[in-house]
């Protein structure tokens, strides 16, 4: 025989009113929506209608929205008469008339004249939702019940609730978007919304730094520290607030506009991009009652999409399809039965079950403890497992210790020689937690724990003397956030001290240090922080107080920049980098950039940020960069840098020096018609040394082919920018062909790219092209030259003109229908290459054939004291 009572009595209802075919009979009266966006006193107009009855009762979505509105109901009725139901925190008087519970608390057991719901559209939530749908199915006051939300599930409402009342609220104000403004330029009043821990904190930093401050609400916080933390902002001591999504279940506070940090969320199981409804929902904090509000992003998220502005303000959103359920009817007969009923599917199709809530996981962890389960072996004993199941765990992360802890308590409540549990045990597990130091983390994290071990307290016939065990746990919860908001107040909004100031302005001497992160603190206040050997005033610091406090910062650093000297000079080559502008980075930050040199290949390093070095430590951190660009262009541009090294040694002949040098000059790569001259006098020697350096002597080009790879470009490029001061993008890597528009042409030849028309080609693609272009004309007449264009990427309607830089013309048919041959032509040498090298295009143009012996005429000697000058007058007869 089934035995199925209910999970606990807190949330327990006659077992007539759960069935889901039944939900039209269920007992009380009128039953009201009250449906509409935010800030159109919902709430306000269902907390009226609860205190004209003589008892109600109210679940909210959050702990803290519970305590605010039991603290107003407790103004308007007096305390004997109010209780506050949350899953770790009871205040029950005996005469309590008005209960205001959060929606997972509610006590269903108890009936009052008037019962409602607030966000209700909740129960579509993957992780939470089929709490709320329960209520809606399940939950219902004597003479009135009213669920509020968004009218986003009305239809559903209609479904499910036939005979409900549908009450529509305008919003009294408008919500306008306003678009995307940096962080540091938001209006005052403006909340920054952010899903993280880590962002919340990382942007009230920022704020503090750059606005003077900021509150943090995150829902971790205790009701306390919110408290106190909402407290600072409404008052005025700070004029920004930056929260996670707690803020939008209806905390209300004085908030003009309310800026996105960023637009996407972790949902329990992956991030994901915010929904409308959602947005709408934190937008809508922004404006209070007949005052207007805005909304819009920061700089840390993309602007938001027209289509979303619209919806979120006219409020216009698609409506839910479906509502998350989960078994209430549960099997309490062994653990495996009562698996089953948990995974029991929904009785209507507009319900699916919802996925493993934190619970139904640890159920499912401790049924793999054999020992655990011989313990659970009959219904009363299930039924106290699945109730130490229902133990929160307040970090959200369900860990191993969690899922130990949960064991040990049913061992004890189970197997225990009293029943309850060891009263030394938890007063040592409690004890450990009252402890206020630490950081922001480590107090979050203990109020977690100490918030499980409040919930422990509240459970019937847990604990011997359970109200002190409650008071206790109260009382440290209260002092570790008290510790939390002042390390909060600390981080987030206290400015320098008034002690700093009047030091400054009485001249005193100041004291400063530098910690382990590079923050330099003067008195022991944050001024600023040390970027590798530079120093960094904060944004924050007066004007008029910025030379006394870079005076002791300067004072301060002079050891530890004595010491980041050193440790560059003997930093290896690993620790520096170069980025694709120019500079150069040690230990995180820019310490030097490329200047223009004697030459491409050697260009010279100025400091950045060397204000604070003294006169004998400038040359040795100078020194050092110059050695790792000499290594890193040796490196990366190793084929370049042996040919110029083979242009000043004697292996090669004159005529090979000077193409060596002159290739090694331009970076890479030159036409072949401006070496000509010097490549017809080439002897076979040299021209097997300079295949072996790597260079090809191809169609049109000569060029070095190991300089084609991405990071030989990226430097070639880098360098060519440099000597020339003048900054050119270099192109993605890999690229084939590049869209010339205004890329200087000596920028493109530089990396290795010939011009062919309105497109530059790499010049090995180029040198293959050409290649396999004269292998088909000497097959017979070349007509078909499209597929080998169309590999290059280059577009079909671009082939004339490439093919004409080419030096190819169409000719005429041999016959009709025939397709037109392409015609080689011998394209006229362009001056100003060639006078770029000091060579007459007289010259150039007087190329020799490959095979036949130079005319013994002196060429023309390239200007200024060229080292290779000489070279330009020497024949050589191969």
């Amino acid at each position: 025989m089934s035995d199925r009572p209910r999970p606990s009595p807190a949330s327990a209802l006659p077992a007539p009113r759960r069935a889901a075919d039944s939900v039209g009979a269920l007992p009380g009266g009128r039953v009201v929506a009250v449906l509409g966006p935010t800030n159109t006193g919902k709430t306000y107009l269902a907390m009226e209608r609860m205190l004209a009855h003589a008892s109600g009762m109210m679940g909210f979505p959050l702990r803290l929205l519970a305590r605010e509105n039991y603290d107003k109901v407790v103004r308007a009725k007096g305390a004997g008469q109010v209780a506050l139901v949350t899953g770790e925190e009871k205040i029950i008087p005996p005469g309590a008339r008005y209960w205001i519970c959060t929606v997972e608390s509610m006590p269903l057991d108890h009936v009052a004249q008037f019962l409602a719901v607030d966000e209700i559209q909740l129960a579509a939530d993957p992780e939470r939702g089929h709490i709320f749908t329960d209520r809606l199915l399940h939950a219902r006051g004597t003479e009135e019940t009213m669920f509020l939300g968004s009218d986003t599930i009305k239809p559903l409402l209609q479904k499910l609730i036939p005979k409900a009342e549908f009450v529509s609220r305008p919003r009294f104000s408008s919500l306008t978007y306003s678009g995307h403004k940096k962080l540091t330029k938001l209006p005052p009043r403006a909340a920054v919304v952010a899903f993280s821990a880590a962002d919340v904190y990382g942007l009230a930093e920022l704020l503090r730094r750059t606005r003077g401050g900021t509150a943090v609400v995150l829902g971790a916080l205790s009701p306390r520290t919110r408290n106190a933390q909402v407290q600072l902002y409404q008052e005025g001591a700070v004029d920004y607030l930056v929260a996670t999504d707690a803020i939008g279940m209806g905390l209300n506070m004085d908030v003009d506009h309310v800026a996105f940090a960023r637009l996407s969320k972790f949902d329990g199981q992956q991030p994901r991009r915010l929904r409308a409804p959602e947005v709408a929902q934190i937008a809508g904090r922004a404006g209070r009652h007949l005052t207007d509000g805005t909304f819009g992003t920061t700089d840390e998220a993309p602007p938001l999409d027209p289509e979303l502005i619209d919806a979120v303000e006219n409020h216009k959103f698609e409506t839910l399809k479906t509502l998350m359920w989960r078994n209430v009817d549960l099997d309490f007969r062994s653990p495996q039965a009562l698996l089953r009923a948990l995974e029991e599917r929904p009785p209507s199709p507009v319900l699916i079950r919802a996925r493993e809530a934190d619970d139904h996981l640890a159920l499912q962890a401790l049924a793999q403890d054999a020992d655990l389960m011989r313990l659970a072996n009959n219904p009363q004993a299930v039924r106290l497992l699945w109730e130490v199941c229902q133990i929160p765990d307040f970090r959200k992360v369900l860990s191993d210790a969690h899922t130990r802890l949960l064991s040990q308590i049913f061992k004890y409540l189970r197997d225990g020689p009293a029943g309850t549990l060891p009263l030394d045990w938890v007063a040592a597990q409690v004890a450990r937690l009252d402890r206020g130091e630490g950081d922001i983390d480590t107090l979050v994290s203990r109020i977690a724990h100490i918030r499980t071990w409040t919930y422990i307290s509240h459970r019937p016939g847990w604990l011997d003397d359970a109200v002190h065990w409650q008071e206790r746990t109260r009382a440290i919860e209260d002092r570790l956030s008290d510790a939390l908001h002042e390390r909060l107040t600390q981080r987030f909004v206290d400015k320098r001290s008034a002690g700093l100031v009047k030091r400054l302005a009485d001249g005193r001497d100041l004291m400063g240090a530098v910690d382990r992160d590079g923050r330099v603190l003067v008195e022991g206040h944050p001024v600023g922080r040390l970027h590798g050997v530079a120093f960094q005033l904060d944004a924050d610091v007066p004007a008029a107080d910025a030379k006394a406090i870079t005076t002791a910062a300067r004072r301060a650093l002079g050891d530890v920049i004595a010491q980041r000297v050193r440790a560059l000079e003997a930093a290896p080559d690993a620790a520096i980098t170069l980025d694709g502008g120019g500079e150069l980075s040690w230990d995180g930050a820019v310490i030097g950039v490329l200047a223009p040199g004697p030459t491409p290949l050697a260009p010279l390093v100025r400091l950045v940020g060397d204000d604070f070095l003294q006169t004998g430590q400038r040359e040795p951190v100078r020194a050092r960069l110059t050695r790792w660009v000499e290594a890193h262009v040796a490196r990366v541009l190793a084929p370049l840098t042996a040919l110029a090294a083979a242009a000043r040694g004697g292996e090669l002949s004159g005529a090979g020096r000077g193409i060596a040098f002159q290739v090694a000059e331009a970076l890479g790569g030159l036409p072949r018609a401006a070496l000509e001259p010097l490549i017809a006098t080439l002897t076979k020697e040299d021209r097997r040394r300079l295949a072996a350096l790597g260079l090809r002597l191809g169609f049109s080009q000569v060029f070095l082919t190991a300089l084609t790879r991405p990071a030989a470009v990226a430097l070639r490029g880098l360098l060519w920018s440099v000597a020339h001061a003048t900054p050119v993008a270099v192109p993605p890597p890999g690229r084939v062909t590049l869209v010339v528009g205004d890329l200087p042409p000596h920028f493109l030849a530089a990396i290795g790219y010939v011009p062919l028309g309105s497109r530059a080609v790499r010049i090995d693609m180029v040198d293959r092209l050409e290649k396999s272009l004269a292998g088909r004309a000497k097959a017979g007449p070349l007509v078909a030259v499209d597929d080998l264009v169309l590999s290059l990427g280059v577009p079909r309607s671009e082939v004339p003109s490439l093919m004409s830089a080419l030096g190819y013309r169409l000719g005429q048919p041999k016959a009709e229908g025939e397709p037109a041959p392409w015609l080689r032509r011998r394209p006229k040498p362009s001056p100003a290459p060639a006078a770029a090298l000091g060579v007459t295009p007289a010259a150039t143009s007087a190329a020799v054939k490959p095979g036949r012996k130079a005319a013994p005429t002196p060429q023309p000697v390239p200007p200024g004291d060229h080292p290779f000058s000489i070279l330009r007058t020497l024949v050589e007869v191969p």
